[in-house]
C-alpha cells in the first residue's frame, strides 16, 4: 500500500514515518496544500493521512479535490476536535476521522480496516513489518523490497495466508516443489527457512515461529 502523508508538524511527521514503515507501507510526505495536490497528481496513492490546518490551505477542500480526482480512501489527523469540525470531515466524504494525539496501534488498526472496507488489503497480506503484495508477487520488509526465490515466496505465502496456523514439516514438504520440479527434502527446507528468516530480516523469530518438534507458525497479529 502506499500512502500519502499531509501534514506539516515535524515532529508528527517523524514518527509517522517510522510507524508506516515499521507496517511496511511506502508513502510521501507533502507538507502543504500544493505540494499534497502536486504529489497526488504524479503518483497512485491507496489512501490518504490528511490534516486539516495546513499553511496554504485547508485539508477539508483537498479531500474534496481528492476525492473528484479518484475515490480514495482519506483519514483525517487533526487536533481540531468539535463536533461541527468532525461532522465537515464526513460530509466531505472522509472515511475516518482521528484526533490528535493518537496512539500508534490504534491508527494502524483504523488504516487496516479503512483498507480493508476500500477492498483495497485484499491483494496484501501484512504481519508487523513484513508485507507480500499478492498481486505482483513481492515481498517487502520495514518498508523495502525483498528478492525471494519462487520456492521462498511460496511457503512464505502459503503460510501468510494462514496466519496463527501451525505448518508441520511433513505438511510444508509435501505442499512444495524447487523451481526445477523437484521434490524438496527435509535438510533442504531446514536451509530454505533459515535463508528466508535472514532475507526479511527475522532472525530472532519475531514473524516466523519454530515449533519444537513440529514445524512453524507465522504469528497472528
Amino acid at each position: 500500500m502506499n500512502l500519502l502523508l499531509v501534514e506539516d508538524n515535524e515532529s508528527i511527521i517523524l514518527g509517522l514515518e517510522y510507524l508506516l514503515k515499521e507496517e511496511g507501507y511506502t508513502y510521501a510526505v507533502a507538507r502543504t496544500f500544493e505540494e499534497a495536490a502536486t504529489l497526488f497528481g504524479q503518483q497512485y496513492f491507496d489512501l490518504v493521512l490528511l490534516d486539516i490546518t495546513l499553511p496554504d490551505g485547508n485539508g477539508f477542500e483537498l479531500c474534496k479535490q481528492f476525492k473528484k480526482i479518484q475515490e480514495i480512501p482519506v483519514i483525517f489527523l487533526t487536533a481540531k476536535e468539535e463536533e461541527k469540525d468532525v461532522v465537515q470531515g464526513f460530509d466531505v466524504g472522509a472515511d475516518d476521522y482521528i484526533q490528535k494525539p493518537f496512539r500508534n496501534r490504534e491508527l494502524i488498526s483504523r488504516i487496516k480496516n479503512v483498507l480493508r472496507r476500500s477492498g483495497k488489503s485484499q491483494d496484501v497480506l501484512c504481519c508487523k513489518f513484513l508485507k507480500l503484495d499478492t498481486k505482483t508477487g513481492k515481498a517487502y520488509s520495514h518498508g523495502e523490497e525483498v528478492v525471494l526465490t519462487k520456492l521462498e515466496y511460496k511457503i512464505l505465502s502459503s503460510m501468510m495466508n494462514n496466519q496463527g496456523k501451525l505448518f508441520t514439516r511433513d505438511e510444508i514438504l509435501a505442499g512444495i516443489w524447487d523451481a526445477a520440479g523437484n521434490f524438496v527434502n527435509d535438510n533442504t527446507l531446514t536451509v530454505t527457512m533459515k535463508r528466508i528468516r535472514k532475507k526479511i530480516g527475522d532472525l530472532d523469530g519475531e514473524i516466523i515461529k519454530t515449533v519444537r518438534g513440529m514445524g512453524y507458525r507465522i504469528e497472528k497479529e
